[in-house]
């Protein structure tokens, strides 16, 4: 399960999508988020879904290697499918018994919630993929300057969110090697109820969390060492600069979420087939 989570791994490739200025990537995963809220039928989840294909042809990062990311959310996944298929009561009663009572309306709303919460993942994984921290660091600080004229630490708050990406795949790796040391001198982390299990854990996020603190301590001595004193006065060795890639990105992803929107809420699905 731990080699499984790739939220906040950078997988090299030559892609358009690699190549794009980290603002645009930024921009255009908020804008994919907000679409998929902006329909209710399957016409939209079509679009949606050849879209989203389309993006991850063009990113050449391996399908399975971003489906492996999906493992993790699994149970999140089973829990909002169960809650939206058997507290929403519209439509005509599929099924009832006792206290549980399936309807149209509520396997509707299941299924849709799933496939959203899948397209949500897939794709804001695809910009932490093609993007490095250090240009997503660049990206959101150029993207929120105008911030700073209220005071707002953007540089900071910018390299918090850039030390957390890097610290994620430490994390895992320093798990990992913790789970199997305690493996190897007898720990039984697997078998056993969800109380039991939990409780085999303490052995593992003790030193886990001993670990965590003993780098961050290194990391701030470090950067202590190194004057470090926020963004005043600091310099890119690689400035941000759109080019004509960056704009034509936009341009799709305008002209995508206004599609998504009139065929998803406006084109009934027999005319949309027919």
């Amino acid at each position: 399960m731990i080699r499984d989570i790739t939220i906040g791994q950078y997988y090299p490739a030559r892609s358009i999508l690699h190549r794009l200025d980290p603002r645009v990537k930024l921009v255009c995963t908020f804008l994919y988020l907000i679409s998929l809220f902006l329909f209710k039928s399957i016409p939209g989840y079509v679009v949606a879904t050849i879209f989203l294909v389309s993006i991850i042809k063009l990113s050449k990062v391996p399908f399975s290697y971003i489906m492996k990311g999906l493992r993790p959310i699994l149970m999140l996944l089973m829990i909002t499918v169960i809650f939206n298929l058997f507290l929403t009561r519209e439509g005509d009663v599929l099924f009832s018994k006792w206290i549980f009572t399936v309807t149209a309306g509520g396997l509707r709303n299941a299924v849709y919630m799933a496939v959203r919460l899948i397209y949500l993942i897939l794709g804001s994984s695809l910009m932490t993929f093609t993007t490095t921290p250090n240009e997503l660091t660049d990206g959101i600080e150029k993207l929120f300057k105008p911030l700073q004229k209220i005071k707002l630490p953007v540089h900071e708050m910018a390299m918090i969110m850039s030390i957390a990406l890097r610290f994620i795949p430490i994390l895992l790796e320093e798990t990992d090697k913790i789970m199997k040391a305690q493996i190897a001198r007898g720990a039984d982390l697997e078998s056993g109820n969800i109380i039991q299990k939990a409780k085999a854990m303490v052995p593992v996020l003790v030193p886990l969390f001993i670990s965590a603190f003993r780098r961050a301590s290194d990391l701030a001595m470090a950067m202590e060492a190194r004057c470090y004193h926020g963004g005043e006065g600091r310099t890119k060795m690689k400035p941000l600069r759109y080019k004509k890639r960056d704009y034509l990105a936009y341009g799709v992803m305008i002209f995508y979420v206004t599609a998504v929107f009139f065929i998803g809420r406006y084109v009934p699905f027999k005319i949309w087939i027919f």
